[in-house]
């Protein structure tokens, strides 16, 4: 007669609890530092498979199709619509921004010249007089080119690395588009399937730690991508009804400039400024310096408006960081993961931050979820970018797919009755 097995699995103790944390977590930095390069592609995976999660999920309610069909539909249109982008002038933009780089390079060491002459010259506005004899420009000009130049350097090597490996680039988005295809098809229209975790005791606290990351990420996607894509809009027809050389990889920076706080818009402006100073054509034949002032002063004016009326009402206080940590996590993630760590930073920071707050809490047997109950609605309402989404999925529903679901109904049932 067999003799019962045991079926209690022993505990650890807490020393080997510890052994095993230090291990997981030196593990886990060798992983991250080893294969920091597919961290980004895989970050953008994951983004994609949330963002298209409720567009499928439409699909698959509104047409009645399975959801593996739906999920496919989607990604041949985002296939499309990526080929369609590369080449219809995605190649050209960033063939712009190069020129734009090696241009403000080779022009940037004529600075310290236009300067020196600058400092004799007067300059008549209706009444008033400038002069900046009493000024040191030179000095000044050395100064903001030494802070200016590096950043403007490494932007420089970016963008080259990043158009010299075209072939790569491509092939990375790819396969974060693949990846991301598996993960959202594998969810079948639940989104807490993306990323499932379930620890024995500790439901309530992922369930509403998902709220928050919920709360941080909507943000990002209905806030800061809809700022940014609204701040190039903006900069090409600004920047090119102001006939601005290289236009299109201006706006481009101004973009990016919006994932730095501080430094971005400085840098920014600055390459305004340049590209506009040593441009060999001006608007209504302008001067130089009068047409880079004019320029400047409208891109300053720009991002005042976009600080002060846009981002408030788009992004609110969700993300709750300072600017000065978004702006040291953005150089910190650029370094480490290139030009996703920018555009990350902000999330992330946020996501640590909320991860930090919530070891703390645990540390001094505090409740940590008191702000998140008593703040109304507790739930975060869904991203209005999404919203735009669906409801543009419903007129095409409406318009095109209905008419060509019951043609095919009607197709298929007269080949029946035949």
């Amino acid at each position: 007669m067999n003799e019962p097995v045991d079926q209690n699995s022993p505990n650890w103790t807490n020393t080997t609890k510890l052994v095993v944390a230090l291990v997981f977590i030196a593990v886990l930095a060798g992983v991250v530092i080893q294969f920091k390069t597919i961290l980004g592609p895989l970050m953008i995976s994951f983004m994609l498979a949330y963002i298209l999660n409720p567009i499928a999920c439409f699909l698959k309610e509104k047409i009645r199709i399975s959801w593996n069909i739906s999920v496919g539909i989607i990604y041949l249109l985002l296939l499309i619509l990526l080929l369609g982008s590369l080449t219809l002038g995605g190649l050209a933009i960033f063939g712009q921004l190069t020129s734009l780089i090696k241009f403000i390079q080779s022009e940037i060491v004529n600075v310290p010249k236009f300067l020196a002459d600058l400092s004799t010259q007067k300059y008549l506005i209706g009444p008033f007089t400038i002069d900046f004899s009493q000024l040191d420009l030179v000095q000044i000009g050395n100064q903001i080119l030494s802070m200016v130049q590096p950043i403007i350097s490494s932007f420089g090597t970016l963008v080259g690395s990043f158009a010299a490996g075209t072939a790569s680039t491509i092939g990375w988005i790819f396969f974060a588009i693949l990846i991301s295809y598996f993960i959202l098809s594998e969810t079948k229209g639940v989104s807490g399937e993306i990323l499932k975790l379930s620890i024995p005791g500790y439901e309530v606290d992922i369930k509403n730690m998902g709220i928050e990351l919920n709360r941080v990420w909507n943000a990002f996607f209905r806030g800061q991508l809809i700022i940014i894509f609204l701040t190039i809009i903006l900069y090409t027809i600004l920047l090119g009804s102001l006939q601005v050389s290289f236009y299109l990889g201006l706006a481009l920076v101004a973009g990016l400039a919006r994932f730095v706080p501080y430094v971005g818009p400085v840098v920014a402006w600055t390459t305004y400024g340049l590209v506009a100073l040593f441009q060999d054509t001006t608007l209504f034949g302008l001067q130089n310096f009068p047409y880079a002032l004019i320029v400047v002063g409208v891109a300053w004016v720009t991002d005042v408006i976009l600080d002060n009326l846009v981002v408030p009402r788009l992004m609110g206080n969700t993300l709750k960081v300072h600017p000065a940590a978004v702006m040291i996590a953005a150089i910190v993630f650029g370094t480490f993961f290139g030009i996703i760590g920018v555009i990350l930073a902000a999330p992330v920071l946020a996501t640590s931050k909320l991860f930090g707050q919530y070891v703390f809490h645990k540390m001094f047997d505090a409740y940590p979820w008191e702000e998140l109950e008593n703040r109304v609605p507790r739930e975060p309402n869904p991203p209005a970018l999404m919203k735009g989404i669906i409801r543009g999925a419903k007129i095409i529903q409406n318009a095109i797919l209905k008419p060509f679901q019951e043609k095919l109904i009607n197709i298929f049932h007269n080949s029946k009755m035949k």
